[in-house]
């Protein structure tokens, strides 16, 4: 044991993206503005549905814990990946590089798990309306929550059961931007092949049972609707378009890279930019921001947060004035 602790390597050097001066400049600029709206977007949501008991309902709430997990989804990499822009040699401790497949795999596994309770609750809401209330309760939406966080520490550590103990002694150069699975224990000085295989393999037929869920449930919707009005059937197909595009491009990346491991396509590292970049970015817009509720309240706390702050400078003159008086 001692031997294999003095033989593992101390960190591993990340390629990164591009090594082209002009695109890295390009992709510092492009991913601070995504990353900084991604998070704007999401407090936001999550300060609105917090400050408005108006949306204390099992929806929001499902939507607030999405926001509040992209929110730590786009946090485990990029902001490294933007300061490496400028890094000469871009690099990462094994405990870090251990650290991101960790959190990487978390929040994964709990988006997962909480994108199919979303699809329940509007399922539940369309289909069968009159029983909305008592099957979502308040207790059922924080047991769907804790759910999806469990069900996300369980993969983690599945996933990093065997990692911890490959001997990683020689090679230690990773083509990405994050350490992640496929390309982490290829690295390892022993043949983990056919074990590596199984095991990254799970986690995409996870991610297509679970996308295959998801469609499922996206088209009972749809089919429950149909003998609605035809405009609530339009505003229903719009709503499902658009989740149905952003829950693709969160997972056809994940199954394109998991249930086809050790490709060493340069689609790859593309693709991971999608679900750990791009969905956060997007979910506000396409989940909430689309929601003409949600964009009203927005702006009634915007007007009277300014309000308040057009106010509070002649509360204070007027406190002054008295105190000298």
């Amino acid at each position: 044991m001692e031997g294999f602790n003095h033989s593992r390597v101390s960190e591993f050097v990340l390629f990164g993206l591009t090594d082209s001066p002009e695109l890295q400049i390009f992709f510092f600029v492009m991913f601070s503005i995504f990353y900084l709206m991604t998070m704007f977007g999401n407090c936001l949501i999550l300060f609105t549905v917090l400050s408005t008991p108006h949306l204390h309902s099992p929806m929001y709430f499902l939507l607030s814990n999405l926001s509040l997990i992209d929110m730590c989804l786009s946090s485990f990499a990029t902001p490294k990946m933007i300061m490496d822009f400028f890094t000469q040699r871009k690099t990462i401790s094994f405990e870090g590089c251990i650290s991101q497949i960790f959190f990487l795999h978390l929040f994964t596994g709990t988006e997962i798990v909480l994108l199919i309770s979303m699809s329940f609750d509007r399922y539940i809401a369309i289909c069968k309306p009159l029983h909305y209330s008592t099957i979502m309760s308040q207790r059922v939406c924080v047991g769907l929550v804790v759910t999806s966080w469990t069900v996300g520490f369980l993969h983690t550590i599945s996933q990093l059961a065997f990692t911890l103990y490959l001997p990683f002694c020689g090679p230690n150069v990773i083509d990405s931007f994050f350490c992640d699975l496929p390309v982490v224990i290829q690295l390892a000085c022993i043949d983990i092949y056919v074990l590596g295989i199984f095991m990254i393999s799970t986690s995409g037929v996870i991610a297509l049972i679970s996308f295959l869920l998801l469609l499922t449930s996206y088209i009972i919707v749809l089919v429950a609707i149909k003998d609605h009005s035809s405009t609530g059937s339009s505003k229903a197909f719009s709503t499902c378009t658009a989740h149905f595009i952003v829950v693709l491009m969160f997972f056809g990346p994940c199954i394109f890279i998991y249930v086809w491991p050790f490709t060493n396509f340069l689609v790859d590292k593309v693709l991971s930019v999608f679900y750990t970049i791009f969905t956060p970015f997007l979910n506000p817009i396409i989940y909430t921001l689309r929601n003409q509720e949600m964009k009203t309240l927005i702006w009634r706390l915007r007007k009277r947060h300014v309000l308040m702050w057009l106010q509070s400078p002649g509360k204070h003159l007027r406190g002054s004035a008295e105190s000298k008086t």
